[in-house]
């Protein structure tokens, strides 16, 4: 079984528009074996957006729990630790706070990363699977 961390916009395309996925993150998402999981950070983020105005959603992000949970995907927190060491990722690509702490939290976790941006892949050489 091998286990695999939504970035933000992959958690929203797989409930709202799962035709935005690619071919590959599809298969993934659909076979049962797999453990799909979604941070906190990504809930934080979209809960911030919302917030701001600059994502519409058609619900409140809370109601993204109840979503979550039927599609099967794992939650998983931002434990104060990986907080803490965040800093230790070195800043190649990616400035956007939540995007970095996604990619810790992959490399930590080790799971591979289901995500469309092509800047996580500048994070290969710290061991961060990208999938898409």
């Amino acid at each position: 079984m091998k286990s695999y961390l939504l970035d933000t916009h992959s958690f929203l395309w797989s409930i709202l528009e799962p035709e935005k996925l690619g071919k590959q993150a599809q298969i993934i998402l659909e076979n049962t074996d797999n453990k799909i999981f979604v941070s906190s950070v990504t809930l934080w983020e979209i809960s911030l957006k919302y917030s701001l105005g600059k994502l519409k959603l058609g619900c409140k992000p809370n109601e993204l729990l109840k979503t979550l949970d039927e599609m099967g995907f794992e939650k998983i927190p931002l434990t104060v630790e990986e907080a803490a060491l965040c800093y230790q990722l070195p800043r190649l690509a990616h400035k956007d706070p939540f995007d970095r702490m996604l990619i810790w939290q992959a490399i930590s976790h080790d799971f591979d990363l289901i995500s469309k941006d092509d800047k996580f892949d500048n994070y290969s050489q710290f061991g961060l699977n990208v999938i898409w």
